[in-house]
């Protein structure tokens, strides 16, 4: 499975993976997705929001467990980010019928769609129509970078738009959901663990700084009559650190803007974007509110007008307890328990069904990049560990 899904949407020259929703690398996963499901003799199925659905059993039947991740990726992403949650997933399956498991309850294996939010910007798109955090008229208004809106992405993919929207009924038959992740860290890796179980997800949002200057020519203007936003941008970049530090948290300008963007031309505007993410709220305002007194002050010093929005945020997201509980119970009861800064599916479905998530351990911490990876063998012990949670919650 792994070698058929490798090569879809990966860039020659970088390596790392395009895998953009609606697109056609999008497309060919789909297609190996549902290649996959009809193999097994799973009743295949997508819904109202372009997720892809792979049951075992009857999927009208209500307390289905359910296990799954994405497929798609931010732009050069690594291979495991998704994909090895879903590859687990048919895997966990293929072992469990080798075991001779009997189902007691129906058994689904999903793709969400558009969880990285790489093409219109925002992350979980088909979880959180599904969940109803999403509207219609919200995703109607989604647009990506070349101005085409997610129902026209939708329709030139096959898909028709005018259903999405959310999906009370479908989740009120879910028992349970368990996704499945590679870290996107190295807690497993200091530890010595090869499996490990989400506590929650970070609470974590997005700013856009925008330093107002004012353009000027970079070879005849006087340093001291510059109002040049991009050393109040440079500035505040240190500062992110210096308070993400100070807190234990993270804090990332990863995303920047100029104009005019000329190289013998002093910036007008320098527009950046924050992701700042931490164990807890108040450490998050915290953080967030030091960074920005630190912009402002920065900026009133060089002469630069600074105006910040909050773009998004999520709140602190606990999995369920029992569930959490149950799954280290099926596990020995020694699998460590750990919480994550990244964003899931499973943490946005967790509002409407039990949900939880095991991690798969990642040696170098590194993901969203092309050198994200994990073992073989680490691998091996998420399918199994994943067959023994699906076991213990469908089979009982």
């Amino acid at each position: 499975m792994w070698a058929d899904l490798a090569p879809i949407g990966r860039n020659p020259e970088t390596r790392g993976y395009r895998r953009y929703a609606w697109t056609a690398a999008d497309t060919d996963c789909r297609a190996w997705f549902r290649a996959q499901a009809e193999t097994r003799g799973l009743t295949y199925e997508t819904d109202r929001n372009g997720n892809q659905w792979a049951w075992l059993g009857d999927p009208t039947a209500p307390g289905a467990v359910v296990t799954g991740s994405h497929l798609d990726s931010v732009p050069d992403g690594g291979a495991f980010d998704g994909p090895l949650g879903v590859v687990s997933s048919f895997a966990a399956l293929d072992e469990l019928r080798r075991r001779g498991a009997e189902f007691t309850r129906p058994l689904a294996i999903t793709n969400f769609g558009d969880e990285e939010g790489a093409r219109f910007g925002l992350a979980c798109v088909g979880s959180r129509l599904a969940a109803g955090q999403l509207t219609r008229e919200a995703a109607y208004g989604l647009r990506d970078g070349d101005g085409v809106s997610l129902p026209q992405a939708m329709e030139a993919a096959g898909y028709d738009p005018s259903t999405i929207g959310p999906d009370p009924e479908r989740l009120a038959r879910i028992g349970a959901f368990v996704e499945l992740h590679v870290e996107q860290g190295r807690a497993l890796d200091l530890s010595g663990d090869r499996v490990g179980i989400a506590s929650a997800i970070w609470p974590h949002g997005r700013w856009r700084f925008d330093f107002h200057g004012e353009a000027n020519h970079a070879g005849t203007t006087r340093l001291v009559d510059r109002r040049d936003p991009m050393l109040t941008y440079a500035q505040t970049v240190l500062a992110a650190r210096r308070e993400a530090e100070l807190a234990g948290a993270v804090a990332t300008f990863g995303k920047i803007a100029v104009e005019p963007n000329a190289v013998n031309a002093i910036p007008s505007l320098v527009r950046g974007w924050l992701d700042s993410r931490a164990p807890d709220q108040a450490t998050l305002d915290t953080v967030t509110a030091g960074i920005e007194r630190s912009a402002r002050e920065y900026a009133d010093r060089h002469g630069v007008d600074l105006t910040v929005v909050q773009e998004s945020f999520t709140p602190v997201i606990e999995f369920e307890h029992a569930l959490r509980d149950e799954l280290n119970k099926i596990l020995g009861g020694t699998v460590p328990v750990l919480g994550t800064g990244a964003g899931h599916d499973a943490g946005i479905l967790s509002g409407s069904i039990p949900t939880a998530m095991l991690f798969v351990r990642n040696p170098t911490g590194v993901s969203h990049s092309p050198a994200e990876f994990a073992a073989e063998d680490d691998c091996v012990a998420g399918v199994l560990a994943l067959a023994d949670v699906l076991e213990g919650l469908a089979c009982r």
